[in-house]
């Protein structure tokens, strides 16, 4: 998946003299993405330790919230 993933990111290296890569060149929307991506990873890594919910009892807590007709 990794690998599709960066095929897909059209980027392009900037090489010193010797031909070793030094930086990369992606496009705006590439980049904005990868940010986002590494936000969501922050995020759940934030969270790792919080308690969870099962889907009965988000759906039962909503209902008591007066939100109705879930899922």
């Amino acid at each position: 998946m990794l690998k599709y993933y960066m095929s897909k990111l059209h980027e392009k290296y900037i090489t010193d003299a010797s031909g070793s890569k030094t930086a990369v060149v992606l496009p705006i929307d590439k980049y904005e993405e990868l940010l986002e991506d590494l936000h969501d990873l922050a995020v759940i890594a934030e969270r790792r330790d919080e308690p969870t919910l099962s889907l009965d009892e988000v759906k039962a807590k909503l209902k008591s919230d007066g939100i109705r007709n879930i899922l």
